[in-house]
């Protein structure tokens, strides 16, 4: 099975008020799937489950993201997720606590060549 990127987004997110590295992961992933629209799954009739879904988080503290929630936020497809250092934190010197900002990216990878052959798209 030769996996091929077919897709890959980038958004971000931010819990302004909270602190909250998991909602502010969840709105970028959110974020990049709203820029997404895969008629390719009806065109090659492959089923959603198909899909190999990774997911990127870039936080402040990696640590603090509810990696199970991310990956249940996700529509379709067997779906990994991993967090790592990045984003941003605005700190509140006024209030105390921060803005926290996460960057996503959701890459799809899919098995083209046996969906193409599987569809009779292969010879065209």
């Amino acid at each position: 099975m030769a996996l091929k990127r077919i897709i890959l987004e980038m958004g971000h997110g931010n819990d302004m008020h909270g602190g909250d590295y998991t909602k502010a992961a969840l709105r970028a992933v959110q974020d990049c799937i709203h820029h997404s629209s895969l008629p390719f799954l009806r065109t090659l009739d492959v089923e959603p489950k198909a899909m190999q879904v990774e997911v990127t988080i870039g936080v402040q503290k990696p640590e603090k993201v509810d990696t199970a929630a991310v990956a249940a936020s996700l529509p379709h497809g067997e779906v990994t997720v991993k967090v790592v250092k990045g984003g941003l934190d605005i700190l509140d010197d006024e209030r105390g606590g921060a803005s926290v900002v996460a960057m996503a990216t959701v890459a799809v990878r899919l098995d083209l060549e046996a969906h193409l052959v599987r569809s009779g798209q292969a010879d065209r």
